[in-house]
């Protein structure tokens, strides 16, 4: 070999050498176990402890869930008690938000409240904006009649005929239904839930499509009016509380809470209440 040749391949690796001297210098990336964990997000199993209140958004006018006294505002119905024994269960109190049916999902979902109650249904368009809690009961559409007209409407070919005036009320899955199922006959939005069965009894209007615990309740006060099988409903659905989408911890507890309230006889007993 040259003396050139030899110095070429001299230079070559002491540069070799050097870069793995760096190379073992550097210190080496932090591997997946090594990072630092991120703080985690409060959650609100934290904060409404510390804040001694749960936001509880419900609409008011969806008897025997949820109920305001247009006299004094006073909340009543079967979740209203269930939303009290919940943040009672956090060392807080419940602080009651007025909503509508269009705007339960946002409002959980935008943080002006941090729960929804009142006989709110499962739906998966829901479902991709807040959490749900385990089901508190399952339930379904079904028809409310003048008791004379309760063997005439017994279907929805029976309902969805010319001549036939179905009401509903706004935002909801009640108004979704209607409108996926009523082509033919005259379909109607009353904007006020808690008076929309006097239009049946008025004869203004002839059926409405609701969910079948609202029915039956309905028809306990109303005794010109029939609910049409409540035990066949058209549909199959489950109410659930509504909580925000990413607070895990906080949709767990509240759960944990349902599963307990709906097996120890609390929530049967408030239903119990109302339905006598």
């Amino acid at each position: 070999m040259s003396r050139s040749a030899s110095k070429k391949r001299a230079a070559t690796l002491s540069a070799l050498v050097c870069l793995l001297a760096l190379t073992a210098a550097a210190p080496a990336a932090p591997t997946a176990a090594h990072r630092p964990a991120q703080k985690p997000q409060a959650s609100l199993l934290d904060s409404v402890p510390k804040a001694g209140v749960l936001r509880v958004c419900t609409t008011g006018d969806y008897r025997p869930f949820t109920y305001k006294d247009p006299k004094d505002g006073s909340y009543s119905g079967v979740d209203v008690d269930m939303a009290r024994d919940l943040a009672k269960s956090l060392d807080a109190e419940a602080r009651f938000v007025d909503t509508t049916w269009a705007d339960l999902v946002p409002d959980v979902s935008g943080g002006r409240c941090d729960i929804a109650v009142g006989g709110v249904s499962v739906t998966l368009p829901r479902a991709r904006q807040v959490y749900f809690s385990e089901p508190t009961r399952e339930d379904g559409k079904t028809p409310i009649v003048r008791c004379a007209d309760k063997d005439k409407y017994q279907t929805l070919e029976d309902i969805d005929q010319a001549g036939t005036d179905v009401v509903v009320n706004p935002g909801g899955t009640n108004e979704q239904f209607a409108r996926a199922n009523i082509k033919k006959a005259t379909l109607t939005v009353h904007p006020d839930n808690t008076t929309v069965f006097d239009e049946i009894v008025a004869g203004r209007a002839d059926v409405m499509m609701t969910d079948a615990s609202e029915t039956l309740y309905q028809a306990k006060l109303h005794p010109e009016l029939c609910s049409v099988h409540p035990d066949k409903p058209f549909t199959f659905s489950e109410k659930a509380y509504a909580t925000p989408r990413g607070d895990r911890d906080f949709q767990e507890y509240v759960t944990q809470f349902v599963h307990l309230a709906t097996h120890d006889g609390t929530y049967a007993t408030y239903e119990a209440q109302w339905m006598s």
